[in-house]
């Protein structure tokens, strides 16, 4: 656990909630505004609980538009038999595999999907919705005589950026079967994170900044996070990571307010 708190800059009750709720109910979605750690918090107690458990493993993948039922799921794709011919045979996807492998395991098993709101939840996860609800049970699944259950030891953690409008199509039926943990810009990692890499750096000035940007924001959807500062050579990076990164998000979010967008120029602040 000390590694896991050095890793994070969280506290270490915070960090025991948050495995206490992966464990209770298995699927978790860490939720919150752009910056504020989510994936790489997510990969670091996946890291810690699949590296002190016996045989554990985790894997992250990345939603889409585009993905599929096929992608994630099962589905008939087309393949070039031995001696040259077309074939279609129904693939295995990458949940199917993840918990192929992980029937071999005895630790915990942590697939990590980043961005989860961005792909359509209902038709990507087709049968696992109920069987996210029922784990215990096993069903047939679509197109094929196979049957399926999800491995006790198969856990989910689930990133969601607030900021996507897409949240909006994460349905109630899905948020019952995960449980919603809100990330939000946590400060201290960033004061934590410049004392011990760059001690000279007066952090609390843009410490400052950032805590009266998001009472501008004033939606804890948008919040700017501290992800973006989170770099040994910030004092050289600073003016591109403000002007290429926060300005033009900015921008998006005060489209209609350009008093606001100026307050926050980097030649103003």
């Amino acid at each position: 656990m000390m590694q896991l708190i050095e890793d994070t800059n969280l506290e270490e009750n915070e960090l025991t909630q948050y495995i206490k709720t992966l464990k209770r109910k298995k699927h978790i979605i860490f939720q919150g505004s752009p910056g504020t750690g989510k994936t790489y918090l997510a990969k670091h107690i996946a890291n810690h609980l699949t590296s002190s458990e016996n045989n554990g493993f985790y894997e992250l993948i990345q939603f889409h538009p585009s993905y599929s039922y096929e992608d994630f799921i099962q589905g008939i794709r087309p393949q070039t038999s031995t001696d040259g011919n077309l074939e279609y045979s129904m693939i295995p996807g990458r949940f199917l595999n993840f918990c192929e492998k992980a029937k071999d395991c005895e630790g915990m098993c942590i697939l990590i999907i980043d961005e989860i709101n961005r792909a359509n939840l209902s038709q990507v996860f087709g049968e696992l919705m109920y069987l996210l609800e029922y784990r215990e049970e096993e069903i047939q699944l679509a197109g094929s005589d196979q049957t399926f259950k999800i491995p006790e030891n198969v856990y989910i953690i689930g990133t969601m950026n607030t900021a996507d409008r897409s949240i909006a199509l994460v349905d109630h039926a899905l948020r019952r079967r995960f449980a919603f943990i809100p990330i939000k810009p946590n400060y201290d990692i960033l004061r934590k994170y410049h004392q011990k890499n760059s001690p000279n750096y007066d952090i609390e000035s843009l410490i400052n900044i950032l805590i009266e940007l998001n009472k501008t924001i004033n939606d804890p959807h948008y919040e700017i996070g501290v992800s973006f500062f989170l770099t040994e050579s910030l004092l050289d990076d600073l003016e591109d990571i403000w002007t290429m990164e926060i300005e033009p998000y900015l921008e998006e979010y005060f489209f209609d307010e350009t008093d606001k967008i100026e307050q926050f120029r980097w030649k103003n602040i």
